[in-house]
This record gives structure tokens, C-alpha cells and sequence, in this order.
């Protein structure tokens, strides 16, 4: 199970937060579907030429002469939304960008110090600031909304978006704790049992004993 640190709006590191492998642990990339790439090169395979996998030839290509007028409106299920934000968040994990705060402790809604509070969090770019619902923490909302590219959003309102569209993101600690144990408990049956297993095969595995090898002496 990996950790992260938790740090202060000054930036000083207050101690560590453990995060579930079933969440941070792997990306999904096969959530992303029906790429436009070139599937082989034109010429010198002895097949027939194709542009994309969403060529109307192939199934479930595209559709030529599709019902007009029609809505582009579409509901994205909710099990690979999940999967997808469990995605997103494991790798702002694997590449440094996801940064956890005890806790945004904002005592005067002054952007310019918001600002230094992010600075001292080494957040140099664009960032999206999640913290729990409800939280009555108007200073929070007043000192960051005016600040260019950083957005606020609620911890259950937090979507692989958000998560793609900023550089970095940053969970108050409540915040997280709660997006994770939701997005634990939303895992297929067959995803949680076989995050049970590999916790229960770490925990039984045995330590290596190191096998010290002596020299014999040499009889004269």
C-alpha cells in the first residue's frame, strides 16, 4: 500500500496518508476508446488500406448516414465514469501531481495570499482544489475564485475532467479520505476480491531469511 504526505497550507509536512491500491494503484487506459490511429502502415503488408478502427466497414465502426436530426447527448455509465476517476487520480498519483493538505485553514479571503499558500505548495501552473461537501469554508471559496486557472470543486462532484484539465490536484484530507473509501466501495465484486487476495498474500508472505555463507578453512 503506497503513502502520500500530508502537508499544511505552509507547505511543512504534517504526516502521511495511506492510499488503497484498488484506487491508486493502476491506470486503466482501455477506458479510452475507438482510437484514430493509422491501425498499420498504407503499403507492404498485403492488406487492405484503412484509415481508423471507426472506419463504418469494421463493427462497431461508424455509421454512414446516420438518423437526422438526432441528440449528441450521451450518459456515460457510471461503473467506467468510476473506473475512469479512479484512473485519473492514479496517475496524478504516479506523476507527482496530487497533493493532500490537512486542511485548507483560509483565515482571511485574500487571493493574494491563497496564492502564497499555493506557491509554498510548489503548485506553479494550473490546479483544481477538492474539499468535502458543505464545508462553510467561504474564505476558501473568496480567496480562490479569482485566482486564474485554480477551481473549486466538491469532493462528490469531482470528475476525471477535472482531473485531466488541471495540472495539479489538491484534496483536503477529509476529502480524499472520503472520495476513497467511495470509490473503494464501488469496485466490482471481482476487483474487491481480488484486491483481498493480493492484501492477504502480502501479509502472509514470509520474510527472506539471508543465508550467511562461511568459507571453510583450509586444512594445511
Amino acid at each position: 500500500m503506497a503513502t502520500i504526505d500530508i502537508h499544511d497550507l505552509s507547505g511543512a509536512k504534517v504526516g502521511t496518508l495511506e492510499l488503497a491500491d484498488e484506487v491508486f494503484g493502476a491506470v486503466n487506459e482501455d477506458l479510452v476508446s475507438g482510437a484514430g490511429k493509422k491501425l498499420w502502415k498504407q503499403k507492404g503488408t498485403g492488406r487492405a488500406r484503412v484509415g481508423s478502427i471507426r472506419s463504418p466497414l469494421w463493427r462497431h465502426g461508424g455509421t454512414v448516414h446516420g438518423p437526422q436530426p438526432r441528440s449528441y447527448e450521451y450518459a456515460f455509465p457510471r461503473k467506467k465514469l468510476l473506473g475512469a476517476l479512479r484512473s485519473a487520480l492514479a496517475s496524478k498519483f504516479a506523476d507527482g501531481k496530487l497533493v493532500v493538505v490537512n486542511a485548507f485553514n483560509v483565515k482571511e479571503p485574500k487571493s493574494k495570499q491563497f496564492r502564497e499558500a499555493l506557491d509554498s505548495l510548489k503548485v506553479d501552473s494550473t490546479a483544481v482544489l477538492v474539499e468535502v461537501p458543505n464545508h462553510g469554508n467561504r474564505n476558501l471559496e473568496l480567496s480562490s475564485r479569482n485566482l486564474h486557472g485554480v477551481e473549486l470543486v466538491n469532493g462528490n462532484e469531482v470528475h476525471p475532467y477535472h482531473l485531466l484539465r488541471y495540472d495539479r490536484a489538491i484534496f483536503s484530507q477529509p476529502a480524499i479520505e472520503k472520495l476513497q473509501l467511495s470509490l473503494k466501495g464501488s469496485l466490482p465484486k471481482h476487483k474487491k476480491k481480488a484486491a483481498e487476495e493480493k492484501a492477504e498474500k502480502k501479509a502472509t508472505r514470509a520474510p527472506r531469511r539471508r543465508v550467511k555463507h562461511e568459507k571453510a578453512a583450509e586444512v594445511a
